[in-house]
């Protein structure tokens, strides 16, 4: 019979077995200190702990009421470590986890980094990845071609939210949200 803890995460509580726990609390004391995330540290982790509940919440199903060791093995071989940090080390090592198909998801957002009015064209180049200066010509020539291009953008840049978190960015870019990655999008607010 193993302990229970009731433990919070990215606003969400679970329920998790106290080996679990430990590994989890492992695993983010390692990434605060390997990160070196400087002043963005709060928010990055915030992104981080986010991810985390995520994936928690997919892993704990209908059948499944305590996140176990396993859940949070597999959930740390999918987000990764900091650079300059050791892999932890932990009784049941999911190296094919790492493999199994678990692939990074793609969304739409508008673009911070090259938006000139919104970001459309932007979150459009980076999602499709292709230049932004064709997307740009295009919704140009639409927009001569009897103002469709106007009324798309204004609709795109209504209907998609704009980018803000390294979490976003990742998943705009079609990156896994690792630490990794995430780190790669810490930047200005």
């Amino acid at each position: 019979m193993k302990k229970v803890i009731n433990a919070g995460i990215g606003g969400r509580s679970f329920a998790m077995d106290e080996d679990a726990y430990s590994l989890l609390k492992k695993y983010l004391e390692a990434f605060r200190r390997g990160g070196k995330l400087g002043p963005q540290s709060a928010e990055v982790m915030e992104d981080l702990e986010g991810r985390i509940a995520e994936l928690f919440a997919e892993g704990v199903g209908q059948f499944r009421n305590v996140v176990d060791i396993l859940l949070v093995e597999k959930v740390i071989a999918q987000l990764g470590m900091p650079d300059g940090e050791p892999y932890i080390e932990t009784p049941n090592d999911p190296i094919s986890d790492i493999f199994s198909g678990n692939r990074p998801t793609k969304k739409f957002f508008r673009n911070p980094d090259n938006k000139t009015f919104g970001g459309v064209c932007s979150g459009i180049a980076a999602y499709l990845n292709i230049d932004i200066l064709l997307v740009r010509i295009v919704f140009i020539v639409a927009f001569f071609m009897g103002s469709a291009g106007f009324w798309i953008y204004i609709i795109l840049w209504i209907a998609a939210p704009l980018a803000q978190t390294p979490a976003q960015m990742c998943e705009l870019y079609g990156l896994p949200v690792t630490a990794e990655n995430m780190m790669k999008f810490n930047y200005k607010k």
